[in-house]
């Protein structure tokens, strides 16, 4: 029987400094495939990390500050904050960027319980589309999780889709992202709008619009995102 353990509020208290919640976890089962540890054995349960609206931005804004030559620098302050999260609590971390490339997004909809919006990224019942996965912490032993409740899918209900018409060069269709389309849009004076202010098929989601990120976020998302 699996009981409730503290390494939970652990885990909790040393991700709110930087503004990063623990996103929900589970055990893996017998015979399924989990990722190995350092020491080679299979890792026993996984707890998700990540964030909701802005709150890592002011943490995060803080830490470029001091490391603005390094590339890809939001995925490398979150390497730094979890794998020293990880190391204090006696896990490993892993990330979406790790190769071979680990499925993140089943273990995020495992973990909470959420669903694909139209336009691919996982949507939340309460933050819609402003929410995100920073990366996964693995342990050697069982954890007791609360039960993941299960959310209505809120898609579902949205019946005039304006996520899939806002897009100014139609990179949406409910089944794919068209990516060099969007890149190319960026490029053009006419994509000052997405460049400058977001990606507006994101902006259009009614659900959790309080928590969309803050303007300079949403530019250095989309700057990142066109110089990939």
């Amino acid at each position: 029987m699996i009981v409730a353990d503290p390494l939970l509020d652990q885990i909790t208290a040393a991700l709110e400094p930087h503004g990063l919640v623990p996103r929900g976890g589970f055990v893996f089962g017998p015979g399924e495939a989990a990722p190995c540890l350092r020491h080679d054995a299979a890792a026993r349960s996984i707890v998700l990390a990540g964030h909701f609206g802005s709150s890592i931005w002011p943490h995060f804004t803080r830490w470029r500050q001091a490391h603005s030559g390094q590339p890809d620098l939001l995925d490398a302050w979150s390497k730094a904050v979890l794998t020293q999260v990880a190391d204090k609590l006696g896990g490993q971390a892993v990330f979406p960027s790790d190769k071979p490339y680990l499925p993140f997004q089943q273990w995020a909809k495992r973990a909470e319980s959420l669903s694909a919006s139209p336009l691919g990224l996982l949507i939340h019942p309460e933050y819609g589309l402003w929410q995100a996965f920073r990366g996964a912490l693995l342990f050697d032993r069982a954890i007791g999780f609360p039960a993941v409740p299960l959310n209505n899918h809120p898609c579902d209900s949205c019946i005039d889709k304006p996520c899939l018409h806002a897009c100014p060069v139609d990179a949406f269709d409910g089944t794919g992202f068209a990516v060099g389309r969007c890149r190319g849009h960026l490029a053009v004076p006419e994509g000052a709008l997405c460049r400058d202010g977001g990606c507006l098929a994101r902006l259009a989601c009614p659900i959790g619009r309080e928590h969309a990120y803050t303007p300079e976020q949403q530019r250095f998302h989309m700057a990142a995102f066109a110089s990939a």
